[in-house]
């Protein structure tokens, strides 16, 4: 059992296009930050090596685009997610007023287990611009949202100069891995073709 393999913890990050989902990804992973704009077109995802408490993860934070017309891809990317980060822009009002579709699209598309106590983590991003004089959702109404929504811990964030966004993803992961339950699916290292298609056992997801 000590041999066993690296835990994978699955993180998806949520919100309108252009908030910075690509840009935090980037910032943490890669310590990178680029001023061209590029959508993401489907999804796409950045691993990264974590550790906690003496175990090491592998944090797989997977980037879904913004985009209405790619919301129809939602299921196969949510499926297995043990954290989701809704991002808005704090100089949009939109992208803020638009955090609970997400979240209601989220516990659609992914179905947890128990969805009143997923882990969420909300990330207002963008509070660079302007030297903050242009942002119109204050920090005090994120933090109302988060707490009407059973205490989803809040972090504002600028992925352009990675204020912030190591505490983010560092709280992210940490719930990330209180949602892994300690008894992992267990898939077999081979699968014995000659049983005749036993290996067809429902694992509960009815898709």
């Amino acid at each position: 059992m000590a041999s066993r393999r690296r835990m994978l913890l699955k993180v998806i990050i949520l919100g309108d296009s252009g908030v910075g989902k690509t840009s935090l990804m980037n910032q943490y992973v890669n310590r990178k930050f680029s001023n061209q704009y590029k959508a993401t077109i489907g999804a796409d995802f950045l691993t990264k090596e974590v550790q906690f408490e003496d175990r090491l993860f592998t944090l797989q934070i997977w980037d879904t685009a913004g985009q209405e017309r790619f919301q129809s891809l939602g299921v196969a990317f949510y499926r297995g997610a043990d954290c989701c980060v809704l991002v808005h822009d704090v100089n949009v009002m939109k992208s803020f007023d638009n955090l609970n579709n997400w979240r209601e699209e989220f516990l659609i598309q992914a179905s947890p287990s128990d969805p009143e106590n997923f882990p969420f983590v909300v990330l207002g991003n963008k509070v660079d611009v302007d030297g903050g004089n242009s942002r119109v959702v204050s920090e005090k109404k994120a933090k109302a949202w988060c707490a009407s929504k059973g205490d989803i811990p809040y972090f504002e964030t600028s992925a352009k100069e990675g204020f912030n966004v190591d505490a983010a993803f560092e709280c992210i992961a940490k719930n990330a891995l209180k949602n892994e339950p300690e008894e992992e699916i267990y898939l077999p290292e081979t699968i014995d073709v000659a049983s005749g298609g036993r290996a067809q056992r429902s694992t509960g997801c009815e898709c």
